[in-house]
């Protein structure tokens, strides 16, 4: 027997209603795909400054440790004498 056109339009709107759904299955399934995406982008970029971070008080650590170890030249060191004569006693 042949179907009925409204058996036939049943037919067809049930097949258009599974395109739909599998199509927002798919769309959904690539936005939550990205958002993943974004979240562990995100993350590394975190961890990567928090790395630099940490590196450059390392840095800023150690050139102060140097900079205490270093003796600073102190006034006295750099005034320059001239040979002394039997009268005269000059400093520079």
């Amino acid at each position: 027997m042949e179907k009925s056109a409204k058996s036939r339009a049943e037919i067809k709107f049930a097949a258009t209603q599974k395109r739909d759904q599998q199509f927002l299955n798919e769309k959904e399934k690539a936005q939550q795909e990205l958002v993943e995406r974004v979240a562990k982008l995100r993350a590394l970029r975190l961890a990567k400054e928090a790395a630099d971070k940490k590196a450059a008080e390392q840095t800023a650590a150690e050139k102060a440790v140097a900079m205490k170890k270093k003796p600073l030249r102190s006034a006295k060191g750099l005034s320059r004498k001239l040979p002394e004569t039997k009268d005269q006693h000059v400093h520079i």
